[in-house]
């Protein structure tokens, strides 16, 4: 590869596009078509039963960084399923505390109101005595007239006996 004085950029390497998608060989015959099948089925590859094609030092090393990319990323996905159920378990804390709260909110609730309750059925009762005391006042008022009634219509009987 050349700038534009036609000096070369790089002594060795150079910049290439592949379309992996189109390689298809079964059989490795020259450097590039290592590269393109290590590009094509390195993931799957298992590291310690390689296949002949891969039994270079480039492609060990390759090899070696692939896994080392691999477990950054396996280290990735763990460290955030780690932290999702971290949330989660917040989330699920937060839930339950705030149902907690609700719940000793409406058991206070209950609990006024059943006070309410037994203030008012207190109350009637107290109402009702009070009543009741009312009319037995009342009647015994009746009764303490009729039997002064009685007893002065006696005594105008007595008075107006001959002696």
């Amino acid at each position: 590869m050349r700038d534009s004085t036609g000096r070369l950029l790089l002594d060795h390497g150079g910049i290439w596009l592949l379309e992996l998608n189109k390689f298809h060989a079964d059989a490795v015959h020259t450097e590039q078509e290592r590269w393109l099948k290590f590009f094509t089925e390195g993931e799957r590859l298992d590291p310690d039963a390689l296949p002949t094609w891969m039994h270079t030092d480039e492609m060990r090393q390759a090899m070696s960084t692939l896994k080392a990319f691999s477990d950054k990323d396996r280290a990735y996905h763990a460290y955030q399923a780690r932290q999702n159920y971290l949330r989660e378990q917040r989330s699920i804390q937060r839930h339950l505390q705030e149902l907690k709260t609700e719940t000793e909110q409406q058991r206070i609730a209950l609990e006024q109101a059943q006070a309410e309750r037994e203030r008012a059925q207190a109350e009637k009762e107290r109402a009702q005595a009070e009543t009741e005391q009312e009319r037995a006042a009342k009647e015994a008022a009746l009764a303490e007239i009729a039997r002064l009634k009685a007893q002065l219509h006696d005594q105008g009987r007595m008075d107006s006996m001959p002696d």
